[in-house]
């Protein structure tokens, strides 16, 4: 596998404080199936889209408890580098620089309005395996603000992103691109979201029927926040998963109406 360039998802994991439960759960909703648990890595497991990796689950730890939550990765070449960057940029360092084994090193940051995510720097575990057209698999991830002004800073002074705004006077939407290749979204959090609810990036999986999906997800014990609506990117819907994890669910087969038009704010 290649190696991603700087500012692309290579991957997403979430704690559970039922990770069995959990697997069970995205087993049934997703297709997902598991791999070993790693426990030299805290029973770190990975999630397999038709045999090929695309998330982990892992339990979590003594005082770990409370509610999950999807985190994704972003590439880096130089992990400690990027941490740097995002203090210089405004954000915070969650957890510094650490090395895990030979898989690679990582960290945990934040932007300055609070949005959470890991940085990946590749060693023998390179990120996600699966395609994106796999059912199952990850294939999209949105970073959800209240702060849009500050992450629209933020990113590109952090990774070499160009970014689009969306020509939408309904909704303040934006995409980053590396290397004119679109890699993640920014939404601004609207009064719909309830002020509880923390800024976060919303990873979205794969799915080839959106609404037998959501039915299974809902039947499960998961909760639909939002949609199965058609749009121009395909059918989408928001869920969280039993245990609070948000993440949606995307069907890029079936594209409804014209694609908005985006102005370049580089």
């Amino acid at each position: 596998m290649t190696v991603q360039p700087q500012g692309t998802p290579v991957w997403a994991d979430a704690m559970f404080t039922d990770v069995e439960g959990a697997k069970n759960f995205y087993a049934e909703v997703l297709g997902w199936t598991f791999g070993e648990a790693a426990a030299e890595f805290g029973h770190y497991t990975q999630a397999l889209a038709d045999g090929r990796a695309t998330a982990a689950v892992m339990p979590t730890g003594p005082g770990q408890g409370g509610t999950s939550q999807w985190c994704l990765y972003l590439a880096s070449p130089d992990v400690a580098a990027t941490a740097a960057a995002v203090k210089a940029g405004g954000g915070q360092v969650l957890m510094e620089p650490m090395q895990v084994a030979d898989l690679g090193s990582m960290c945990l940051v934040s932007d300055p309005g609070g949005v959470v995510f890991g940085v990946w720097q590749a060693g023998t575990h390179q990120g996600f395996e699966a395609s994106k057209e796999q059912s199952g698999a990850y294939c999209w991830a949105e970073v959800f603000t209240r702060d849009p002004e500050k992450s629209d800073a933020f990113f590109p002074a952090v990774f070499p992103y160009t970014a689009q705004q969306m020509d939408d006077a309904e909704m303040d939407f934006r995409i980053y691109s590396v290397q004119g290749e679109p890699v993640l979204g920014r939404m601004r959090m609207t009064d719909d979201f309830p002020p509880e609810v923390p800024p976060y990036i919303n990873v979205y999986f794969h799915t080839t029927d959106c609404d037998d999906t959501v039915a299974r997800a809902v039947k499960l014990g998961g909760v639909l926040r939002f949609g199965p609506v058609d749009s121009p990117f395909g059918r989408f819907a928001a869920l969280s998963d039993p245990y609070g994890a948000n993440f949606s669910v995307l069907d890029t087969t079936r594209l409804t109406g014209d694609v908005p038009g985006m102005t370049d704010v580089s």
